[in-house]
């Protein structure tokens, strides 16, 4: 669309000095870290540190370039957030590694997959249980997760993901991984990114739902895993877990730190549907 043809444009002015490659994972990763470092305060100081040394390899004008791509970004999402935004551009510009199989599932696909899982019992199984997680472990850029997304907001399924659905993601490729994080993210979707192999080394939760992690210093919390449903969740399974513990010699699941976040709350405006947005 408009937007991503604005994107591939200003792209194309960063890279007069640089590689192309280089110039897209270093965006992709200082864009991630940008909305990172505004709620996860536990991995702060080392991604702020990545942020800086990547920004050294650039002057001025290709920085300005940098915040011009990721304005194309929010606003290419906002407009039209039935999309993979990013993995289609990633194609595109045949960023990707097809040695390590990357071959983008086709959006359309995605959808079609993503109406399959919905399923009709979804609205009773979130009635029941208060919500549910659907994972994708090998996420690339995102695009199932995303459709997933925006099948749950179409008419006649009409849930509001951000308060009832888990997105838990993970790739192998630290690139594509973040270039996940940040569509979920602008997506207002509550998760975490994981970047590990997923077959060597899966996701591993201390909760039998994906809600809490076990902590690493690759995972990427969204801006929504912070919102006060899911912080009181979490909580309410840490308390669970103390009480159980205290009435039962078994050993009961590990009271794990979790992510610290902002003590400035987002600025949220309330959408059509009691969806939250940035704008």
């Amino acid at each position: 669309d408009s937007r991503q043809k604005n994107l591939v444009r200003i792209f194309n002015e960063a890279c007069y000095r640089h590689n192309r490659w280089n110039v897209w994972s270093d965006f992709v990763v200082m864009a991630a870290i940008s909305i990172s470092n505004i709620v996860d305060k536990t991995h702060f100081e080392s991604r702020e540190k990545t942020y800086f040394t990547l920004a050294e390899k650039y002057n001025k004008k290709e920085l300005d370039c940098f915040g011009r791509m990721f304005a194309e970004i929010v606003l290419g999402i906002d407009e039209c957030p039935d999309q993979d935004f990013l993995g289609e551009l990633y194609m595109a510009l045949e960023l990707g590694n097809s040695h390590a199989g990357q071959f983008f599932t086709p959006y359309n696909v995605c959808r079609a997959m993503a109406a399959m899982t919905f399923g009709p019992d979804l609205k009773e199984k979130i009635e029941r249980q208060g919500w549910v997680s659907v994972n994708d472990p090998a996420c690339g850029a995102g695009a199932l997760l995303v459709a997933f997304a925006n099948e749950c907001r179409r008419p006649g399924n009409d849930i509001n993901y951000q308060t009832s659905v888990l997105f838990v993601a993970q790739d192998i490729d630290m690139i594509v991984g973040c270039m996940c994080y940040i569509q979920l993210s602008l997506l207002g979707c509550p998760g975490y990114v994981v970047i590990a192999n997923t077959i060597t080394n899966p996701t591993i939760a201390i909760d039998d739902r994906g809600l809490i992690p076990v902590p690493g210093e690759n995972i990427w919390y969204t801006p929504f895993y912070f919102r006060d449903v899911w912080h009181y969740r979490r909580l309410a399974f840490q308390m669970d877990t103390f009480f159980k513990k205290r009435k039962s010699p078994e050993p009961a699941a590990p009271m794990l730190p979790e992510a610290e976040p902002t003590p400035h709350p987002l600025v949220l405006n309330e959408a059509k549907g009691g969806q939250l947005t940035f704008f």
